[in-house]
């Protein structure tokens, strides 16, 4: 049995591009593969609070010294983390903000990329991810087109951010689907998202 964690981050609600394709998938996930498992967690209606100098405190320091206030600060992170680590896959729905990512998701990240516990830090500079054997689906609504060679590739750090933070964690099994040119109306913005409908009906048996 694959057990999928889908994050939706969006706050907009059906009209939100990336939440509806994400739940198509996961929709037609659940029929083809009835025994399979999935989480949901709603970052775009479900605030992630942000880290704070408590939260720090306890993270970076060893846990048998936690007092009962550094331990409630990291309550929340905790269990995200169990969440995080305990399932096979992940289907984030991700809308691109001014270029990046929505700050829901990237309080989201903060309370799940720990030292020691999704990663260690080695004394090279460089990291291990402790999150194995992992496969993510990142579905993303854009409003315009930043495809590589392109010259609007370099206004793109969501992609880039996501397969690093992630990668960083250990998960580097992740694969893309783009809606872009989602700010035009009419026939350039159906055929995209059409296109990444065609994309993620194909997952469905290729990334089983």
């Amino acid at each position: 049995m694959t057990h999928i964690l889908h994050i939706d981050c969006s706050p907009r609600g059906d009209r939100s591009h990336s939440r509806t394709l994400a739940n198509e998938f996961i929709s037609t996930w659940k029929n083809t593969y009835p025994n399979n498992r999935v989480t949901y967690r709603d970052l775009g209606h479900q605030v992630i609070p942000p880290v704070t100098e408590t939260w720090i405190a306890g993270a970076f320091s060893p846990p048998d010294t936690h007092t009962p206030e550094l331990k409630a600060a990291l309550l929340l992170s905790e269990e995200a983390i169990e969440e995080f680590i305990g399932v096979d896959r992940y289907v984030f729905s991700v809308p691109m903000y001014n270029f990046g990512i929505p700050a829901n998701l990237k309080a989201y990240i903060d309370q799940i990329c720990r030292v020691n516990r999704t990663f260690t830090a080695k004394t090279d500079g460089s990291y291990e991810g402790l999150v194995k054997d992992k496969k993510m689906l990142v579905i993303t609504a854009r409003g315009g087109s930043y495809l590589q060679g392109t010259p609007a590739e370099q206004y793109d750090f969501q992609e880039p951010y996501i397969r690093t933070i992630f990668g960083v964690m250990g998960v580097i099994d992740i694969t893309f689907v783009h809606a872009e040119n989602l700010a035009q109306k009419g026939e350039v913005r159906d055929q995209s998202l059409s296109q990444a409908r065609n994309a993620l009906q194909a997952l469905i048996t290729g990334w089983s």
